[in-house]
């Protein structure tokens, strides 16, 4: 009979964490990271180093001292970490590594854990306008040459595609040309938790990535490669040279802080993120029709509670009403 190969609990949340990159997105990879990683110090200040520990020496309670060491976090960060520590232990059950009682751990997280209180969305909405003002212009002045031109043609559509659209940056960056129906102005895209989705374009958005990718029409073309296959949003840097690369999520979030910079000043920056943009358009959504159904539908969220969120910041009637109770 062959003998079981006994692994660390360091190998075995290697393993896991690899699991986790190959098979989740890249900011919840990242997020699993870094709970873990705080995992790993409790389990070395229980005296239980993870390089040369037995995973079969990992306890149940270990989720009780991660807990209880959680609480200089907010509460929905606590939150993430206790469920990416949970995935652990269910990653371990299910390679059937160790079997620890999965129903005991998750009665010890809601017996510790606090319950997150709901918070409104904060963001500048008119430093936002200003934003999109300044990226409308952005094509309106001189170029030193075509990459320049071409950079600032890509960041005004965008823009413009954040905050028209209510994508995700993630999502914005990973668009192909293939995937947007220029006729009928709609896109399929792959969103938060690998679910396809459908987002809307505005005209001045169209209109917008029409002028850019017509400026990028030749680089295409050398390409070699069917039109609908290319990136939505390339690179234009040295790096990139003639080639069509795809922009990065840390690359759209530079696009914002350079706008941002350049419109605003550089005391903006970090105030106005991507997802800023995704604020505003669900707030754009509810205030212009009061419809919390259609505003959900269109940010794609999958609880409507999330956009209920948003309704204090549109919510006219309520406004009204106070004014005439308390200031006629």
């Amino acid at each position: 009979m062959k003998k079981k190969v006994k692994i660390t609990i360091e190998q075995a949340l290697n393993s896991y964490i690899k699991m986790v990159g190959s098979s989740r997105s890249e900011n919840t990879a990242r997020t699993y990271t870094n709970g873990m990683n705080l995992f790993s110090q409790q389990l070395e200040v229980r005296l239980l180093p993870i390089h040369s520990t037995p995973i079969t020496y990992l306890p149940e309670d270990a989720i009780s001292w991660f807990a209880a060491n959680l609480k200089v976090y907010a509460a929905s960060t606590e939150r993430l970490y206790l469920t990416a520590v949970y995935g652990f232990y269910e990653y371990l059950t299910a390679e059937n590594i160790i079997t620890p009682n999965l129903s005991r751990i998750r009665l010890l997280i809601r017996q510790r854990a606090r319950r997150p209180g709901v918070r409104f969305p904060q963001f500048p909405r008119e430093d936002i306008d200003v934003v999109i003002k300044y990226a409308i212009n952005l094509v309106s002045g001189s170029f030193e040459d075509n990459a320049g031109r071409l950079r600032n043609l890509r960041d005004r559509a965008f823009i413009l595609t954040l905050a028209d659209t209510g994508m995700r940056v993630h999502e914005a960056c990973k668009l192909q040309r293939g995937d947007i129906d220029w006729h009928e102005g709609r896109g399929i895209i792959i969103g938060k938790g690998n679910q396809q989705g459908v987002v809307r374009f505005s005209r001045r958005c169209l209109k917008a990535l029409r002028e850019y990718l017509t400026a990028r029409g030749e680089l295409d073309g050398a390409s070699g490669k069917p039109l609908a296959s290319l990136t939505l949003f390339a690179r234009h840097d040295k790096g990139a040279g003639k080639h069509i690369k795809p922009i990065t999520t840390k690359t759209g979030r530079k696009i914002v802080e350079q706008r941002v910079s350049e419109a605003i000043g550089a005391d903006a920056i970090g105030s106005i993120t991507p997802h800023s943009f995704r604020h505003y358009f669900v707030t754009t959504v509810l205030s212009s029709t009061g419809n919390l159904k259609l505003a959900q539908e269109l940010a794609r969220h999958k609880n409507i509670s999330v956009t209920q969120r948003y309704a204090h910041l549109s919510n006219d009637e309520l406004d009204r009403g106070y004014e005439e109770i308390f200031n006629e």
